[in-house]
C-alpha cells in the first residue's frame, strides 16, 4: 500500500479497469463510470449498474471499494453512489424474446416444491430492483397462478397476449387459459406449440430475468426450449433423500443432454425447525443435495427448511409474503444472489470482450 496523497491516476485506472458485472466489460467501455471526486483521503464517485445487477450492487460497491483502497494510501475512504445504468435487453433466439437471461427451474420429481422455488426466485430479483417475467411451462400442472393468487385471463394487443402483472412480475401461465377442473392430454406437438406461442406471443417486454417453471421429470419442453432459445442455464429443485436425488441426478444429466448450462441445484425441504421447541428434525436427511452437487460439479445455490409458514402462504396465494418474513426470507435471498453470483462470474472470468466502439 504506498504512501503519501491520493494519486488521481491511479484512482481512473482502477475504475476504468473494474468490471461490470453484468457484461465483463470494463466500466469505462460501457459508459458506466459519472461523476469523481477526490479531496484529501476521500474518494468520491458515482458508477452505474444496469437493473440485471441490482441484487449484486452491495457485493459491487464492497469489491470496488476493497480494489480502491488496496491501491491507494492507507486510510482513504471511498464514497460510492450506484446509479441506474440504463442497457435494454436484446432480442434473443428466433423468436424475438427481449430478456437477459432466462432461466429454467426444473426437477428430476413432482412435490417437491419446485414451483415454489421458481416463483420465490421471481420475487427476490424484482424486490432487488430488477425487471422480471414468470413463465409457467408445467402445462399439465400449472400451480403459479394459485402460488401467487391470481387468476385473471390475459387479454391480448395487437396479436400479442398481454402477461398477467402481480406485484410488479409479468407472468404467463396455461393456468390462466383454462378452468382449473379441466385436464389438459396434449402429446409433444401440441405442447411444442404452446410453449413456443407462450414465449412468441406474449408481450414480455423489456426483461432481466425471464424464470420458467418446469414441468417436473424429463419431458419434452426442455428440449423445445434448447431449439427456439438460448437459455442462461437450469436450476435443479430437489429435496436430501436419495430417492429424491436419484431423480435430480437425471434432471441434471437431462438438461446437459440438450446443451442447457447447469447454473446450480437447491435443496428444499432440507431440514424442519420445530416451533415448540427449536429442535432440528432432519425428516429427509439434510445436505443430500449439496454433496451431490459437490459430486457432479454444480454450483450449491442454497437450502430452504420446512417451513409451515412458507406452505401457508403458498395456499393463501402469498408467496412474495416469503420475502417480508424474517425466518424464510435469507433463505430465498442467498439463493437468488448466489444464482446471479454464478451468472456474472462467468462473464468476468471470459476472455475481454472487444471494444464497443468496433462492435
Amino acid at each position: 500500500m504506498p504512501d503519501g496523497p491520493i494519486d488521481p491516476a491511479v484512482v481512473e485506472n482502477i475504475l476504468q479497469n473494474f468490471a461490470d458485472p453484468e457484461s465483463g466489460r470494463s466500466l469505462k467501455q460501457m459508459d458506466q463510470i459519472g461523476q469523481v471526486s477526490i479531496e484529501g483521503n476521500l474518494i468520491e464517485a458515482t458508477i452505474g449498474l444496469t437493473s440485471y445487477c441490482a441484487i449484486l450492487q452491495q457485493d459491487f460497491r464492497e469489491s470496488l471499494t476493497a480494489e480502491l483502497q488496496a491501491k491507494l494510501p492507507a486510510g482513504t475512504e471511498v464514497h460510492l453512489e450506484i446509479v441506474e445504468h440504463d442497457r435494454p435487453a436484446q432480442p434473443i433466439g428466433s423468436i424475438g424474446l427481449t430478456a437477459k437471461s432466462v432461466i429454467a427451474v426444473g426437477s428430476g420429481k413432482g412435490g417437491v416444491g419446485k414451483s415454489t422455488v421458481a416463483a420465490s426466485l421471481a420475487y427476490g430479483l424484482k424486490n432487488a430492483g430488477s425487471k422480471v417475467g414468470l413463465m409457467d411451462a408445467d402445462v399439465y400442472g400449472p400451480s403459479i397462478p394459485h402460488l401467487l393468487g391470481v387468476n385473471e385471463r390475459p387479454t391480448a394487443v395487437e396479436k400479442k397476449l398481454q402477461p398477467v402483472v402481480a406485484d410488479g412480475i409479468r407472468v404467463m401461465s396455461m393456468g390462466f387459459l383454462v378452468p382449473p377442473d379441466e385436464a389438459i392430454v396434449w402429446r409433444g406437438p401440441m405442447l411444442h406449440g404452446a410453449i413456443t406461442q407462450f414465449l412468441r406471443d406474449t408481450d414480455w417486454g423489456d426483461l432481466d430475468y425471464l424464470i420458467i417453471d418446469m414441468p417436473p421429470g424429463t419431458g419434452d419442453i426442455a428440449l423445445t426450449l434448447s431449439q427456439i432459445l438460448p437459455l442462461t442455464g437450469a436450476v435443479v429443485v430437489c429435496t436430501p433423500q436419495e430417492v429424491a436425488l436419484l431423480d435430480a441426478v437425471k434432471a441434471i444429466a437431462m438438461f446437459e443432454k440438450v446443451n442447457i448450462p447447469r447454473l446450480g441445484m437447491v435443496e428444499n425441504m432440507s431440514y424442519f425447525l420445530c416451533p415448540d421447541n427449536g429442535k432440528r428434525y432432519d425428516i429427509f436427511g439434510s445436505g443430500g443435495a449439496r454433496s451431490k452437487a459437490e459430486e457432479l460439479d454444480v454450483p450449491f445455490l442454497g437450502e430452504v427448511p420446512i417451513d409451515i409458514a412458507i406452505r401457508e402462504r403458498g395456499d393463501a396465494g402469498d408467496t412474495g409474503g416469503n420475502f417480508s418474513d424474517p425466518q424464510s426470507a435469507p433463505y430465498y435471498e442467498q439463493i437468488c444472489l448466489n444464482l446471479v453470483k454464478n451468472i456474472t462470474s462467468g462473464r468476468a472470468d471470459a476472455p475481454p470482450m472487444p471494444s464497443l466502439s468496433v462492435l
